[in-house]
């Protein structure tokens, strides 16, 4: 037996829901409780004025669904409180989060149902609350609904599945389900309206956040491993392309080496791409961690390492570097390996541009609570408009100079979060046309983990 009834009977209708046959499915309109509103309790007010209030602040929707769940349960029959969610353009209906006082629970997050031709249809496109109390009769009425039949096996027997709608757009669903027959009624139903529209905007807003975590977690999972499947077969090719070159397995003509080195060339800048491609992404996915020593050799095992890398593109480009750091070996804290990947960027940054025959210079000063790293070099630098696009992941400068480079704009975003690591800071100044700096500076002792 189905009942729907227009706005205008919506009061007479509440009066009478005690009496309704308990097979009955019920989807009402309650844009016109406030009589209902004005008959609650002081404990009741209370409760529902502690919702609003705090429902904006929880710090998950699993957080948001158990603190609602608790708040609720003494004055809304509830055995079971979960939320659901429209995906695919709104053709299915997928359960997130569950709050149960009794194990074990069969519908679990994850859950998922068509909409097409099923009941749940209904509270979407009419935005109305639906009651079912007696979940045994409607199951036999419905006999291919998966997820009645699944609450059953827990033990309920009542529910009221409440529309989630935000700026007038259905975004799921709020499921209160008891163990009781016959355990919701027009009290319930006006509960629902003195908190349904606050509670519906911060659903959404935990929905969306978890979902943006989950949708980053897996790019950076993805970027990890099509840049280490990338790996291995590149760097074979520069190898090879190297001994043909060299002459290892035959002479080769001018022509023929020639192009043999362009092609060693790109494999060469390819492996830089995916190498910082690598480093971004055991980052974000926390697979790259910090290893802090306490008497690290800043010169020894962090700047003149990165330097010997960068070495050879500096001599193509014919460009000097002058050396400005203490002579006497400089021991501080701080993990090495990451610090090189800094330094790294930093320096290739430096030769790529820079002014070709110009001049890189590197600097380390010691202070009483810090050390600072710089590199400078000739060039064009950056206009003071662009500089707030620098450290920013996949963001490169917008000038014609410097987007003449090929760059993926990731390297200095891994450079921030390195010294953010370490507690530190990184920046960058210029003198547009003439030259460019990047430092950073890194607190002794390091600061304690956050």
């Amino acid at each position: 037996m189905l009942l729907v009834h227009p706005p205008n009977l919506v009061r007479s209708l509440l009066k009478k829901m005690s009496d309704l046959p308990l097979d009955s499915v019920c989807y009402l309109d309650t844009r016109d409780d406030a009589a209902a509103l004005e008959e609650f309790s002081d404990q009741e007010r209370t409760i529902l004025q502690e919702i609003n209030r705090r429902v904006a602040a929880a710090e998950s929707l699993q957080h948001l669904i158990d603190f609602v769940f608790e708040a609720t349960h003494s004055i809304w029959p509830t055995n079971r409180l979960s939320v659901a969610f429209l995906e695919d353009d709104g053709r299915r209906l997928v359960s997130h989060h569950t709050r149960a006082d009794y194990e074990p629970v069969l519908l679990k997050q994850g859950y998922a149902e068509n909409l097409v031709g099923s009941s749940l249809d209904r509270v979407i496109t009419s935005r109305q609350p639906r009651i079912i109390n007696n979940l045994e009769a409607y199951s036999k009425q419905h006999p291919h609904s998966g997820s009645t039949r699944l609450v059953l096996k827990e033990g309920l027997r009542s529910s009221m599945t409440i529309p989630l709608v935000v700026e007038d757009r259905a975004v799921g669903v709020l499921f209160r389900a008891s163990k009781e027959v016959g355990a919701y009624h027009d009290r319930h139903l006006a509960m629902n309206r003195a908190i349904i529209e606050r509670l519906s905007q911060a659903v959404e807003k935990a929905y969306r956040i978890e979902q943006l975590t989950e949708a980053n977690r897996a790019y950076s999972e993805m970027l990890g491993f099509v840049s280490h499947e990338l790996k291995s077969p590149v760097a074979a090719m520069v190898m090879h392309g190297k001994l043909l070159v060299d002459g290892y397995l035959g002479e080769l003509s001018e022509t023929q080496k020639d192009h043999i080195e362009r092609m060693v060339a790109k494999g060469e800048f390819l492996l830089s791409l995916v190498g910082e491609y690598l480093d971004m992404a055991r980052l974000e996915s926390g697979t790259l961690k910090a290893n802090f020593r306490d008497d690290v050799d800043l010169i020894g095992e962090v700047i003149r390492p990165a330097m010997d890398v960068i070495d050879p593109l500096r001599q193509e480009q014919e460009m000097g570097v002058s050396e400005h750091w203490p002579t006497d070996p400089l021991h501080v804290q701080c993990d090495p390996l990451l610090l090189k990947i800094v330094m790294v960027n930093l320096l290739g940054n430096a030769v790529k541009y820079g002014r070709q025959g110009g001049e890189i210079r590197v600097s380390v000063e010691e202070e009483n609570d810090r050390f600072q790293v710089s590199v400078w070099n000739e060039g064009p630098g950056f206009p003071p408009d662009q500089r707030n696009r620098l450290f920013k992941r996949f963001s490169r400068l917008n000038t014609p100079e410097l987007k003449k480079p090929s760059g993926t704009g990731v390297g200095l975003y891994s450079c921030w979060q390195i010294v953010e690591l370490h507690g530190g800071r990184i920046n960058a100044r210029s003198e547009h046309g003439q030259w460019a700096e990047f430092f950073f500076h890194i607190p002794q002792p390091l600061p304690e983990p956050r």
